[in-house]
């Protein structure tokens, strides 16, 4: 099913890394429903829907058992449903509104509130849902359990609406929080906390474009100063962490496969097809390989 924990699979292009996502959630959503009997899922904003559109088509479209989804969102602007800011709207657009998923079970924030109170309400309805198991809970914690969390990362090394030196990032006590002082626009937001995020089953971080790297080299390389970024805060205390990635160049492979010297990055898996990109990680992977970490390239 899921990768073992900080396993990162890189890309050529969008369109491969596309379809290892799409099967991706697929499993883990059969698995979800056939142990459940429901899938629960927290989507971000940004690239990540556009990324997951391979759901809307064969065979994803048929084969997945729409009518267990449960939706939620990681993170959203306090802003209307219709509103182009909106992770509601982005999502209802690119996905949402065209697979079988029925609409009870799509909690969007109640957009007529404040910051304060949309982040009350969210973690309010969670709470409930969280009850009656539709959404699982962890074992460690009482935090909800999601079966899937999906996260993007910006080139600041924020997740959902966690910012670098925001205080939210060390609230330990509350599901939802709020933000009103977003340093990326708009500046009102509701966010999942980190307990939550660390709480679920599987996390997959979705990452596109090559200003991401230098990001990756801070979040997996710096070993003098962890947990500064957020997203180096991302790790499920008892779920799985896996990250997609399309830098296809192997600076990446020499900033990532050396943080497996921290063991934070168990398996780093490099997806080529371009013959001048496979010779290059031919000729390089003894150089690469690092003592218990397991470099793998794969090529046709």
């Amino acid at each position: 099913m899921a990768s073992k924990r900080g396993d990162v699979r890189v890309f050529e292009g969008l369109q491969e890394l596309a379809t290892s996502l799409a099967d991706y959630i697929a499993e883990v959503s059969d698995v979800a429903v056939k142990e459940r009997g429901a899938f629960s899922v927290a989507l971000s904003g940004g690239s990540l829907i556009s990324t997951m559109s391979k759901l809307c088509e064969p065979p994803y479209l048929k084969t997945i058992d729409w009518s267990k989804w449960h939706v939620f969102w990681a993170d959203e602007r306090v802003v209307p449903r219709n509103h182009q800011d909106s992770n509601y709207k982005l999502a209802k657009d690119g996905l949402l509104s065209k697979v079988p998923i029925i609409p009870g079970q799509v909690y969007s924030i109640n957009d007529a509130m404040s910051a304060d109170g949309a982040a009350e309400d969210y973690e309010f309805g969670l709470r409930q849902l969280v009850k009656t198991r539709i959404v699982d809970v962890s074992t460690s914690s009482d935090c909800p359990r999601f079966d899937l969390i999906l996260l993007g990362m910006g080139p600041d090394g924020h997740v959902a609406s966690l910012f670098p030196s925001h205080p939210l990032t060390h609230e330990k006590e509350k599901w939802i929080a709020s933000i009103k002082d977003s340093p990326k626009p708009p500046p009102e937001r509701i966010t999942f906390t980190f307990p939550v995020l660390n709480s679920a089953a599987n996390i997959a971080m979705v990452l596109t474009g090559a200003n991401k790297a230098d990001v990756l080299e801070k979040a997996f390389g710096d070993l003098q100063a962890p947990g500064v970024l957020p997203v180096q805060m991302v790790f499920p205390t008892e779920g799985s962490l896996g990250s997609f990635d399309t830098y296809a160049s192997i600076s990446l492979a020499n900033k990532l496969v050396p943080a497996t010297n921290t063991r934070r990055i168990p398996q780093v898996a490099f997806n080529y097809k371009t013959p001048a990109l496979v010779d290059s990680f031919k000729n390089s992977l003894r150089e690469l390989q690092v003592e218990g970490c397991v470099v793998d390239v794969a090529w046709p």
